[in-house]
Order: C-alpha cells, then sequence, then structure tokens
C-alpha cells in the first residue's frame, strides 16, 4: 500500500490536499487509490495516482445522468490492479463547469471538475463579439470557479491605445473579472497570466481559433498541445484539441485544456447570469415593481437607465437574451416553471391587446 506521504508527494503537483485526503479516507479503507483524471474517452479515462498514470474504465460510475459521468479534473477512487481496472467513484465536486447540450433534449454537459479559475480565450484577430463573452462568463460564475478573460494574439493590435480601448470594453462588460491582453508569439502577459494560474486549477475555455492550444503551450513551456493555424477569413480554427486534458504546470498550478466550443447553451445559470449583469440587478431592485420586465413599465430604473445614457442598449438586450433562454432551459425539466411562463406569456398577451383595443377606440 502507497504510504500517505508517497501520495501526497506524487499528488500535490495536482490538486492534492488536506480536504481530499479526508474526503477519500473512506475509500483508502477499502484498499483504492485516490488519483485525479486527466483525461477522458469512450468510457475509459487516463488518471494520475501515486504509482504513475493508469487506464480505468469508468462502467462502475456512468449513470443515466450526464451530469455525475466522470470528468476531467475529478478525484477518483480507483481499484489498485485488475486488468481491466475500473474507477469505483468520485469525489464530491467542489465546482462543475456545465453547459447544455446542442442535442433536442439540452441535457447538461460537464465540461470540466474541481476548477478554482475558468480563463475565456477571445482571439484579438477577428471582432470582439461581448454577447459571446458574456455568456462564457455565465457559465464561469454558475460553476463557482473565478473567471478571467485573455484577450490572445494581442501582438496583432500594433496600437496601444486601440488594445488598450478593446480591454476597457471587455472590462465592461466584465464586471468583477481581471482582463488581460496576453501574445503567446512576443510572451507580452504571460508573466500575469502564469502568477493568476499558478495557485490551483485552471480551465481554459474559447472558441476554436482564439488560441488555447498556442496558450497553453506557453504555459506549459513546451510544444504538448497540437496548432493549427486559424483561417484568415474568419479567424475560426479546427478542433486541434478534441479531448479536455489536465496538465501540471512548471511553476505550480493545474491546466485543463479544452475542444473549442461552437456551441455555449445556458444550463440552469440563472445565478451566473446575475453575476454578468450585477449593474442590471442593482438597478431593477429599484425598479416600481417586482416583476418589472424593463419594458414600458413606469418607474423602470433600468429603462431610465438606457434612455439616460448609463446602461447601453446592447447590454439590457444581451441580460434579456441570456435570461430567456436560461428560463427556456430550466422550464423543460420544472413543470411549475412552465406553468408560470405560461400564465405569464397569457398576461402579457391579454394587456398587449387592451392597449391595442385602447388605441383603436381613441382613434374611432
Amino acid at each position: 500500500m502507497t504510504s500517505s506521504s508517497a501520495v501526497y508527494s506524487a499528488l500535490a503537483p495536482y490538486g492534492w490536499d488536506d480536504d481530499w485526503a479526508d474526503a477519500f479516507a473512506l475509500y483508502a479503507a477499502e484498499g483504492l487509490l485516490p488519483g485525479r483524471v486527466v483525461r477522458v474517452d469512450r468510457g475509459q479515462c487516463d488518471v494520475v495516482t501515486a504509482g504513475g498514470t493508469v487506464r480505468a474504465d469508468t462502467a462502475f460510475v456512468t449513470p443515466h445522468d450526464p451530469l455525475r459521468v466522470v470528468c476531467t479534473g475529478d478525484w477518483v477512487a480507483v481499484e489498485a490492479g485488475g486488468n481491466p481496472r475500473y474507477v469505483r467513484a468520485y469525489l464530491p465536486r467542489r465546482t462543475a463547469f456545465v453547459r447544455s447540450t446542442s442535442s433536442k433534449r439540452s441535457d447538461g454537459q460537464i465540461l470540466a471538475a474541481n476548477v478554482e479559475h475558468a480563463v475565456v480565450a477571445v482571439s484579438l484577430a477577428v471582432e470582439l463579439d461581448l454577447g459571446r463573452v458574456e455568456r462564457f462568463l455565465a457559465l464561469a460564475w454558475e460553476s463557482g470557479a473565478q473567471p478571467v478573460v485573455v484577450l490572445t494574439k494581442a501582438d496583432l493590435v500594433t496600437d496601444p491605445v486601440t488594445l488598450a480601448h478593446l480591454v476597457q470594453d471587455v472590462e465592461n462588460t466584465a464586471p468583477g473579472v481581471p482582463v488581460l491582453g496576453v501574445s503567446a508569439h512576443s510572451g507580452d502577459g504571460l508573466d500575469v497570466l502564469r502568477a493568476l494560474v499558478g495557485d490551483g486549477t485552471s480551465v481554459l475555455l474559447g472558441q476554436s481559433g482564439a488560441g488555447k492550444s498556442t496558450l497553453a503551450n506557453a504555459l506549459i513551456g513546451a510544444d504538448v498541445m497540437d496548432v493549427r493555424a486559424a483561417r484568415d477569413v474568419d479567424g475560426k480554427g479546427r478542433h486541434t484539441t478534441t479531448t479536455r486534458n489536465l496538465l501540471a504546470l512548471p511553476g505550480g498550478g493545474v491546466l485543463i485544456d479544452t475542444p473549442g466550443l461552437r456551441g455555449v447553451g445556458l444550463y440552469d445559470a440563472g445565478s451566473g447570469v446575475g453575476q454578468v449583469f450585477a449593474e442590471i440587478e442593482e438597478l431593477a431592485e429599484r425598479c416600481r415593481f417586482h416583476d418589472c420586465a424593463h419594458e414600458s413599465e413606469p418607474g423602470c430604473a433600468v429603462r431610465s437607465a438606457v434612455d439616460g445614457g448609463d446602461l447601453p442598449v446592447r447590454r439590457l438586450e444581451s441580460y434579456r437574451k441570456l435570461l430567456r433562454e436560461n428560463q427556456w432551459i430550466v422550464a423543460k425539466t420544472d413543470a411549475r416553471l412552465r406553468a408560470e411562463i405560461r400564465r405569464d406569456f397569457k398576461r402579457r398577451g391579454a394587456e398587449g391587446r387592451a392597449a391595442m383595443q385602447a388605441k383603436q377606440g381613441r382613434w374611432a
């Protein structure tokens, strides 16, 4: 049996600590080994243990709920031997990054577990899509991780004033979130990012072509991730990373690289949306009506902020869009919420018809 000191020595670079050891005590008594999942594919996973990396089957912990499958970043209890050897359980997750799948059922898909920082990579080779940044941030906040936005390929913006304005635009979109301009090519900004991800586990997220794999290689100090050039026409790239890979960084910390995400659907991320649009939620508390939709209601503090130029219209429209999307996802599994949405829809329809009839009466 591997001693506890050997386990700490081998697994500490991957995030093992006293709390994980306490959570694992029950499984240790059963002769199982602790390890962290560094890669998952086709019902099997690679697990780093005190004795090295082993291949294990996840059949014993693959329930019907897609949010309870083993994923990259999980701490697991794995058999000491056997052919095949199996993962018997995973430890309760501290955080979990979840998105909605593109299937008609809109199931949740867990992308990474036990993450302290969610690093959202946004390429400066193409025009900034602030709405997509807000979408990533909503999922990141909901996961329990601290979001960070990294504007990659900053060397392509040769004017420092222009770069500063781009950073400011994203900062205004991401209250409470660090925003870094980084170039893996020139090295600018990498030291700040290394210091930030050097403590705990970070997951690297973004679209194909955002430069995630290049950034991962720069942080690791070696070409461990495949890199391909993005298309000149739209800045998009092919999926060079096809699985989620967990890697220990040489200066400390752990990095999970992920495939480029074309679809970033919300999944029960109401509190995350609220944190992204914290200024709108604060304004909404001053509205006359507690259920104000911020459209044409009297005494709406949000509309007043828009009319006064203090709140951009784009920001309010993005807030509404993400709220509607999240409400629709949640309603698919919540019968009471579906009924409330139908009642609200009927009420608004009746109000609209009444207003139209009143106008017609005035015109008659």
